[in-house]
């Protein structure tokens, strides 16, 4: 087979320049290889369809062999063949593998934890973001990089450093409090504002000298959950600090766009929203956890968060795996096609690269067991059968490229939030910010609707439905928000333990649940935990987006983790407690505001239980059932071209996908006039002209 010809196709702003189809391609690293390798990978990678790989990623001990020293010749021969092939380059930093003399030269540049233990060498990941020998030495090789291949014809973009936030996030050496220390001084400006943003009256923490104020460290007692909360802040904003200093140092010599690897949804210590005003292109790495057996669904969620990370603009899916990983518990090979599945769900969801780790399998290292797009089994394997065949079918679907996906629901995703919820001393360990995001999530998977993830400050007026899940910490401007969008007639559905703190984790002033008061008509007068084996039963009157209607019925739901003492303030209770510690209490509620509607869910109900309360909200929002066969995920793209619509059959049968109109099977050329079948495991990607 020979490599997929290139067919140009629309440019878009801020992309790859020369990569208008659909990339295809992963990490490569032949540095592990013998030079004789080298010829025979490019002659497999266009055998394969690949037109774009990452190099370099953990390249510094060989480019940098020696503080000043620099040897380039082995990477020059390594782009001169793959240019002469037809493959472009996202050249990294690799800055995320210091060298060992660095390590040697400059011990004080560890990562410590917070028990004040020194990291490393012998793994990956960066030094100490704020020490001053790792950033000086960081920005020197980016800065060599740059001058020698920021013009370079095969260089088409920057992958700076790789996965910020992994393995360490968090940082307890000197040079981080030196840094935190003046970070706090900035934000706050005196002592005594920092004392008030901490309630440092309790337990008696007052700080009187900016010397005395440290990094929370190893503590008898939770350390004060404010300063957590800042310190995440600061760590984060360190990470980023080194991002932008290199991205900056490409700047000068290259106007390739840069980019780094995020992990959505796997990676909660950097803020993505904030990252990603920082890139020229949003791109993410995702793996399958081996333990769900619905892992496609949480796939979906990442792919979602990164499509809403990057404005809804195409993204790149920098890595994930053709098969199983080696570091997980328990590591589950892909079933034949689930390769594709994952693939096309990230394509569906806005990716317009589709790249793997990595592209030959190694031999040695800590990742010697991690599936490859080449494995030890060589090409003779399922598994390089199925990477040929999904580049030859990316290669006919260029015209995809640049297209966007439309969302009527948003799904609050807020970091601050989930930093300072999931710190100790929360009223139930159950009440668990990811476990309420996914079960909502995975409801509306389940029904058919795509999803925008959303911050609760942003404008969200083009959404029919917001479902914040767990929004703990909500200022009062982004309470406000919500409320105005509710005023002019969104839905907003509010579970549980939201709306809880401000940005400095104190209650709000009015109380529990405050700021949201006006949108939801309740308030929350006392929390009523469960124990971790009860539940909960709630008598809910289906039908309850049409209140009055005399065809309600009573439906008894089985609730877990959490109850709350509501008092009513305007709401409608269409759920009632029939026991528990609140019996005939307001389980959930209903309330009209403006021109829109309020819900409360003030218990925790698995995702089965929660379709009763969705389909009622769904009528109120306007939003049509799905009419599409349990499992078959279908998400829809949209273009100069037409709708692409991508169908991708999870379930072990057949599956029926109605069509509103004539389309094309962009695989396989063929037209259809009628409804189409997607067989068990199958993918189609079809092309309407209209909806």
């Amino acid at each position: 087979m020979s490599q997929t010809p290139f067919v140009p196709g629309p440019q878009y702003d801020g992309w790859l320049t020369g990569v208008e189809q659909i990339g295809y391609g992963g990490d490569y690293n032949p540095e592990q290889w013998p030079e004789e390798v080298w010829a025979e990978d490019v002659r497999l990678m266009n055998e394969a369809g690949v037109n774009l790989v990452s190099l370099g990623i953990f390249s510094w001990a060989l480019l940098e062999p020696r503080e000043g020293e620099f040897d380039f010749a082995w990477l020059d021969r390594v782009i001169g063949l793959l240019h002469d092939g037809g493959v472009r380059v996202l050249l990294a930093t690799p800055t995320a593998a210091p060298p060992a003399w660095l390590y040697a030269a400059h011990p004080d540049a560890r990562v410590v934890d917070r028990t004040g233990t020194p990291m490393g060498p012998g793994g990956r990941g960066l030094m100490a973001p704020t020490a001053p020998a790792y950033r000086e030495a960081a920005l020197r090789i980016t800065t060599e990089l740059a001058e020698r291949y920021g013009k370079h014809p095969a260089v088409v973009g920057w992958h700076v450093h790789n996965e910020y936030g992994t393995p360490v996030a968090l940082d307890y050496s000197v040079h981080a409090q030196r840094a935190f220390r003046e970070w706090l001084r900035e934000r706050y400006g005196s002592l005594d504002s920092l004392n008030a943003a901490w309630g440092t009256a309790f337990w008696g923490q007052h700080y009187a000298d900016w010397e005395h104020v440290q990094v929370p460290a190893a503590t008898t007692t939770p350390a004060n959950p404010a300063q957590q909360l800042d310190f995440a802040r600061f760590s984060d904003a360190a990470l980023r600090a080194c991002f932008v200093a290199e991205r900056d140092a490409v700047r000068e010599h290259s106007t390739a766009p840069v980019t780094t690897n995020f992990m959505a949804a796997s990676c909660p210590a950097t803020d993505l929203f904030a990252w990603g005003k920082e890139v020229d292109i949003v791109s993410n790495d995702h793996y399958l956890q081996a333990a769900d057996p619905r892992g496609y669904v949480g796939l979906a969620l990442a792919a979602d968060l990164t499509r809403s990370v990057a404005g809804g603009k195409p993204w790149l899916l920098l890595e994930h795996s053709t098969s199983a990983v080696n570091w997980q518990p328990r590591n589950v090979a892909k079933r034949p096609g689930e390769l594709a599945r994952n693939s096309f769900s990230h394509l569906g969801r806005g990716a317009d690269a589709i790249m793997f780790f990595q592209w030959r399998a190694s031999r040695s290292g800590a990742e010697k067991f991690h599936s490859a797009m080449l494995p030890h089994a060589g090409t003779g394997s399922r598994v390089w059968r199925e990477v040929t065949e999904l580049g030859a079918n990316l290669g006919r679907l260029t015209e995809l490229a640049g297209s966007r996906v439309h969302a009527d629901v948003a799904l609050l995703w807020d970091y601050e939030s989930f930093w300072a919820q999931d710190l100790e001393f929360r009223p139930s360990q159950g009440a668990r910010h990811r476990e309420r995001v996914d079960t909502y999530y995975d409801r509306l998977w389940r029904d058919g609707h795509t999803v925008d993830l959303a911050r609760p400050s942003q404008d969200l007026s083009g959404y029919k439905l917001v479902v914040a899940p767990a929004s703990y910490l909500l200022t009062a401007d982004d309470a406000a928000n919500l409320t105005a969008y509710v005023e002019a007639g969104g839905t907003l559905l509010v579970s549980y333990f939201s709306g809880i703190v401000d940005q400095h984790d104190a209650v709000h002033p009015g109380g529990l649940m405050a700021p949201l008061r006006d949108a939801l008509g309740v308030r929350v007068e006392e929390f009523l935990p469960l124990r971790e084996d009860d539940s909960i039963t709630v008598s809910y009157r289906a039908g309850a987006a049409s209140a009055g209607s005399a065809s309600m019925d009573s439906t008894a739901l089985t609730g877990t983790v959490w109850a709350d003492d509501l008092v009513l303030d305007g709401a409608e209770p269409v759920g009632t407690y029939t026991d528990g510690p609140k019996p005939g209490g307001a389980a959930i509620t209903r309330h009209r505001h403006g021109a829109g509607t309020g819900w409360y869910v003030s218990t925790s109900l698995d995702v089965e239980t929660l379709a009763t309360v969705m389909a009622d909200v769904y009528a109120g929002a306007g939003l049509a059932p799905s009419d599409t066969v349990a499992g078959l995920e279908v998400v829809h793209r949209t273009g100069d071209g037409g709708t692409y619509t991508v169908a991708i059959n999870h379930t072990d049968g057949p599956a029926r996908l109605p069509l509103g109109s004539p389309a094309t099977d962009l695989l396989t050329g063929d037209a259809v006039t009628d409804d189409v079948d997607v067989p068990a495991g199958a993918v189609r990607v079809l092309r309407t002209t209209t909806r």
